[in-house]
């Protein structure tokens, strides 16, 4: 790295939700868990792993602005799954590129009805889970 400079600034994200750009979204975070079996090799005292699953977890927080995602509450009350895609991108004038992801089969987990404090702006979290992603554009040096 020649300089802090290059480090990726969130300040420069963006979020699209289902082709929307969610302009309130103040962070963004995709993680991959990976599950490993135990295994035991012949030769071998050491215990050995065998990757068999993953899974995508994440959350989208938002300033406090409007009634957001209220059809996905109301189809969840009416039995209904909905799935959606995001798609986050940071691009930083000073990285060395931009970076986009694709997350795919994404339901939100919970969503919080009403939330607030006085002298308090106000914010919400929206957990989730995902069966897919895919790199649109990777920031390389």
């Amino acid at each position: 790295m020649s300089s802090a400079a290059r480090i990726m600034n969130g300040t420069h994200g963006q979020l699209w939700v289902d082709g929307d750009l969610w302009a309130e979204c103040t962070a963004f975070q995709v993680k991959v868990s990976k599950t490993f079996e135990d295994k035991s090799r012949c030769g071998q005292m050491a215990t050995d792993r065998k990757l068999v699953s993953v899974k995508l977890t994440g959350s989208v927080t938002l300033d406090k602005i409007y009634t957001r995602n209220a059809d996905d509450i109301m189809n969840a009350m009416d039995g209904r799954d909905t799935r959606h895609t995001l798609v986050g991108a940071l691009d930083d004038p000073d990285a060395f590129g931009a970076e986009r992801i694709a997350i795919y089969g994404v339901n939100f987990d919970d969503q919080t009805l009403a939330d607030w404090a006085a002298a308090k702006g106000g914010t919400v979290t929206l957990p989730f889970a995902a069966t897919g992603f895919k790199y649109l554009d990777k920031a390389e040096a």
